[in-house]
């Protein structure tokens, strides 16, 4: 492990499986619009909307809505990305997940 690799932690909000492809569809970008991720993962709104909610009151993800210049209506766009925090939480889930993998269950963080 270099040392710029955060050690690995399990990250029971990360590691349900929906949140999990979010955070690692984010893990690759700045953000991305709720529509792609919807698409992306093959999600219903509410489903989608009620996972970011609770990583955004976890603290890994930043909602933002901003309006749309191909719409004429008020409805805005809605567009996601790790946080801060949310960004080597992930990394470190990831490097847990590894662990287990290689068979070292024990070591967890």
């Amino acid at each position: 492990m270099s040392s710029s690799s955060p050690a690995p932690a399990f990250h029971e909000v990360i590691h349900a499986s929906v949140r999990l492809r979010i955070c690692g569809l984010l893990r690759q970008v700045d953000e991305l619009e709720f529509s792609v991720i919807r698409e992306a993962l093959d999600l219903r709104d509410a489903n989608l909307s009620k996972n970011l909610k609770v990583l955004s009151d976890a603290g890994l993800v930043r909602v933002r809505k901003e309006a749309s210049p191909q719409r004429t209506d008020a409805r805005r766009l809605t567009w996601v990305a790790l946080t801060r925090t949310g960004r080597p939480a992930l990394e470190a889930h990831l490097a847990a997940l590894r662990n287990i993998a290689d068979g070292d269950p024990m070591n967890l963080g």
